[in-house]
């Protein structure tokens, strides 16, 4: 099981994390396509390659097919969405707040799952990639669509394990030298 590899991969330090990665994904009040969907966003949103590839197979096994590309199509705008949104929050003149943005986001209009799964994939994307703008705009429509403050929470706990996870396994890899440590596409000398 993709979470048990990832349990055991984590050094005895994170022992902490083990436990939670344990309990987020056990005690939640998620869904299991919620669940899934939070767990695969969060992975590709962390840009951890050893922890995409240990949650994927599973999540493709347990997620529809639609369910899955529709995870897909959430972290591909969301990744455009938090550097856009966080940007504009962060610069001085709010000037920039009243232009439109302009940007695409047309695969999100008619998904083939639930609109609040999607809203739940994007804030658990946004709380990874730490925009608060977006964190607001999705909390409010989850909440508007009346999931309880505690599912919130739920798919939040686990956007924050799962960074963690791949921050600890990602920098384990680096001071080993293990050639997972290498950034997507370059090559282990060797």
């Amino acid at each position: 099981m993709a979470l048990d590899d990832l349990k055991s991969a984590l050094p005895d330090y994170a022992k902490d994390l083990r436990l939670n990665l344990g309990s987020v994904t056990t005690t939640s009040q998620l869904s299991p396509q919620q669940l899934w969907g939070t767990l695969l966003a969060c992975a590709v949103a962390t840009r951890s390659p050893r922890v995409l590839r240990e949650l994927e197979p599973e999540a493709r096994g347990r997620l529809s097919a639609e369910a899955f590309g529709a995870v897909l199509a959430v972290t591909a705008t969301m990744a455009m969405n938090n550097v856009y949104y966080r940007a504009r929050h962060q610069l001085s003149d709010p000037g920039y707040g009243t232009l439109r943005a302009g940007l695409r986001m047309s695969a999100l209009a008619d998904p083939a799952v639930p609109k609040a799964d999607l809203e739940l994939w994007s804030l658990a994307v946004s709380a990874v990639n730490g925009c608060g703008q977006c964190l607001d705009a999705h909390e409010k429509a989850l909440r508007t669509a009346g999931l309880a403050r505690e599912t919130v929470h739920d798919a939040l706990r686990v956007a924050a394990v799962l960074q963690a996870v791949a921050t600890t396994l990602d920098a384990e890899a680096a001071l080993s030298g293990a050639p997972e440590a290498l950034p997507l596409g370059e090559p282990a000398a060797g």
